[in-house]
């Protein structure tokens, strides 16, 4: 300890094998005591990378999913029935506002749900994402025939506004548990939504077109989230401390993430993806009606495309972890907007099981790698969330627009002309696809790696 003069400061230095680390000042002035302390840096958290909790948190997620984005992926059941029975005085491009608003709110949420999550406030985000959701639900059970606004006030805004609550603090939790195997984590978490868009469509398909009807179908649909997402609120829990736990914690840089090229142009190429992506998902099954295949192959074509997707969310990401998920992200969408020409020959039975299973597998990969990939550019744990809510927010637009884009297109006169719409949906996931090349290349060089 060495005096100096004015102040009567002192420090003690403390050298170690490997670096000089500054301990402790402390100044003291007759009967009033200052302590200015020079710590060491946070040491970054450990990851269990497994163990009991962590996988019951991942099947919590993957039940949260199979209710919310599983009820998204399986919207072309309520495209064609609404088309033919409950809605059929409307324009498909009129209804397919109702998924379309429903899947923007489901990740435009994600940024009021990912700063909740980051302050703390995670089973609070996903109890009341949670009771807003079911009772929407049972809401559009009760919804009359020819009566729009009742269903998109359910289904639209109600039931997307609790999926926003609930969809990105569920594969964000992850992070809590996993580093090094992340990617593979957030893929199983996903492939809970491909499950519930398989049963869901084949239930809701059986259910509307039988004696249930459509109020008894959704309220089936409705008891199985009730139960699902239930347990989910039990299973879950986070591990990390929050922010507001940790008043020392360093704030998110929000001026470098605005300011951050590669990120952004990550952004812009996953938002170009979006638009052009989900339109099977909506028309498929229209898609192989209108073209003269049995309505039982029609029912079973979404199904298949997302049994296929289950395969697509989580073999690509356990693949992510090991060469890096822009490495695997990238050729599976480039391979989904070439597929997406390839609709047109889903025109009989094989064509549409084939399409079915390449579009479902590849753009699942894309999905359930975006937001690894988004995540990858941040500098810091803190800013995962940010940088996650950001990119859904600025995503969520693309999902708003795209699918009622197709629908404008598709319908002329009453007349379906269906080269427009594909060649949309090609040319903007392509487009996608370009940009997340350049964002890959920016990143590698800001992290001289290729393993990205």
């Amino acid at each position: 300890m060495t005096p100096v003069p004015d102040g009567g400061l002192s420090l003690n230095v403390a050298l170690s094998k490997s670096n000089l680390v500054l301990t402790k000042s402390e100044i003291s002035s007759g009967d009033a005591e200052l302590a200015t302390r020079v710590e060491k840096p946070p040491v970054p958290p450990s990851f269990p990378e497994g163990g009991l909790q962590a996988w019951l948190t991942v099947l919590g997620g993957s039940m949260i999913l199979f209710c919310t984005f599983g009820a998204v992926q399986s919207f072309g059941v309520y495209q064609a029935y609404y088309s033919s029975h409950y809605l059929s005085q409307y324009a498909a491009s009129d209804i397919s506002w109702i998924g379309s608003l429903q899947t923007f709110l489901l990740f435009a949420g994600g940024l009021p749900a990912g700063k909740l999550f980051d302050e703390g406030y995670f089973h609070h985000c996903i109890g009341a994402g949670s009771l807003i959701y079911l009772f929407s639900i049972f809401m559009l059970s009760l919804a009359k025939p020819h009566q729009y606004y009742q269903i998109i006030l359910a289904q639209g805004i109600g039931m997307g506004i609790g999926m926003g609550l609930l969809f990105l603090p569920a594969i964000s939790v992850t992070s809590h548990y996993f580093r090094r195997r992340r990617a593979a984590a957030m893929g199983v978490v996903l492939a809970g939504s491909s499950l519930g868009a398989v049963i869901y469509s084949i239930m809701l398909n059986n259910l509307f077109n039988g004696s249930a009807g459509f109020g008894w179908g959704v309220r089936a649909a409705a008891f199985i989230d009730l139960g699902l997402l239930g347990t989910a609120n039990l299973l879950m829990k986070t591990r990390l401390p929050s922010r507001r736990e940790r008043p020392d914690a360093k704030p998110v840089d929000v001026k470098a993430i605005l300011s951050d090229l590669g990120y952004w142009l990550c952004v812009i190429g996953a938002t170009l993806t979006f638009w052009g992506l989900f339109v099977p998902f909506f028309y498929l099954q229209v898609f192989s009606e209108k073209h003269g295949l049995s309505k039982n192959i029609g029912f079973y074509a979404i199904p298949i495309m997302n049994a296929s997707s289950l395969f697509g969310r989580t073999i690509p990401n356990f693949l992510g972890d090991v060469i890096g998920p822009f490495n695997v992200m990238i050729p599976c969408t480039v391979i989904s907007g070439g597929l997406l020409f390839l609709m047109f020959a889903a025109t009989n039975l094989g064509g549409t099981i084939a399409f079915g299973i390449l579009y479902g597998f590849f753009s699942g990969g894309f999905i359930s790698l975006i937001t690894p990939a988004a995540a990858s550019f941040s500098r810091d744990l803190n800013e995962i969330g940010t940088r996650i809510g950001i990119t859904s927010f600025v995503i969520a637009f693309a999902l708003l627009t795209g699918n009622p884009i197709a629908g404008a297109l598709v319908q002329v006169n009453g007349s379906y002309t269906w080269y427009r719409p594909l060649v949309f949906a090609s040319v903007v996931v392509l487009a996608g696809a370009a940009c997340l090349t350049a964002a890959r290349s920016m990143l590698s060089e800001r992290k001289n790696t290729n393993r990205l």
